[in-house]
């Protein structure tokens, strides 16, 4: 273990050196919604400049093979953790469709061929991950409820810790397309109710519903309302036509990005609002860059 910070690119310089990584599986980002929508400046400090930071060093360093875990809230986002990840999307796109990759600023000083192949694995929900419904859920019947559901009509799609790292590991298998970054979407089945859910888990345990038709009922499912900018239902393409693969449970998505000599100036404009802190051009820039980023705002 290192312990350390994506945002610290002369780090990354040194443990790259130091281990020569063969493979990166990149997961560092800040994934709670409220949170970074209430932190925009920090979240896309680390969830944007972070993910370029580390996928520059992969660069410099030769990495072989380099993936990017991101979310089924990278499509059509609606709030700001959603078109963070959909932003670092583009910029492994980018950088994969460049021969040779040149980039500059205050600390970084990059000018070298580009030999690492870049793939993207989007998903939605891990059961029992930190953050999960599921253990919040058996947190909340173990105290006696309520057991909150924001909407009753939310849904997500979820999938075992188990199956979501086998299913990354093999994405990278797959990926051999060094022209353009691919973006895996994996299987993951149905999306569920968590309203259904809640009523599962309650009866699982042996317990009742406590609701009007049954006011003795052991434990009550309460509507708290959505929390800032979430979504009723979560999305896995932007486009509607995946692409199958080798693997029955991993599809491609092929999705527009931009240019990398267009982007790295746009990256540049956003670092500028960013450190002035100017939340309405952060805004402006990532609505112009991620489709479909519509910000409860």
């Amino acid at each position: 273990p290192v312990l350390g910070s994506i945002q610290d690119y002369k780090l990354l310089e040194t443990i790259f050196n130091l281990y020569n990584p063969e493979i990166v599986y990149h997961a560092a980002a800040y994934k709670h919604v409220p949170i970074v929508e209430k932190n925009v400046s920090e979240g896309l400090k680390n969830n944007i400049f972070g993910s370029l930071n580390v996928a520059l060093v992969a660069i410099k360093f030769n990495v072989q093979d380099f993936v990017l875990i991101s979310t089924d809230k990278a499509v059509r986002p609606t709030n700001m953790m959603g078109a963070s990840k959909r932003f670092a999307e583009l910029i492994l796109q980018s950088l994969s469709n460049e021969k040779k990759i040149t980039f500059s600023n205050d600390l970084i000083s990059l000018n070298n061929i580009n030999n690492t192949n870049f793939c993207i694995v989007r998903f939605g929900n891990v059961l029992g991950s930190s953050g999960s419904v599921v253990p919040l859920f058996k947190n909340q019947i173990k105290n006696g409820g309520p057991l909150t559901v924001t909407h009753p009509e939310v849904t997500r799609y979820f999938m075992s810790i188990d199956e979501a790292a086998k299913l990354v590991i093999q994405s990278t298998c797959i990926n051999k397309n060094k022209k353009i970054s691919e973006i895996f979407v994996l299987d993951m089945g149905e999306p569920v109710k968590i309203y259904d859910l809640a009523i599962k888990m309650i009866k699982y345990s042996g317990l009742t519903i406590k609701d009007q038709n049954n006011p003795d009922g052991d434990i009550e499912i309460k509507i708290i309302g959505l929390r800032s900018a979430e979504k009723l239902y979560e999305e896995l393409l932007i486009g509607n036509n995946p692409i199958n693969t080798s693997h029955n449970k991993i599809f491609k998505a092929r999705e527009n990005f931009i240019e990398w000599n267009i982007l790295k100036v746009k990256l540049s404009e956003l670092a500028n609002n960013i450190n002035s802190n100017n939340t309405n051009e952060i805004y402006k820039i990532l609505k112009n860059l991620v489709i479909g980023y519509n910000p409860k705002i």
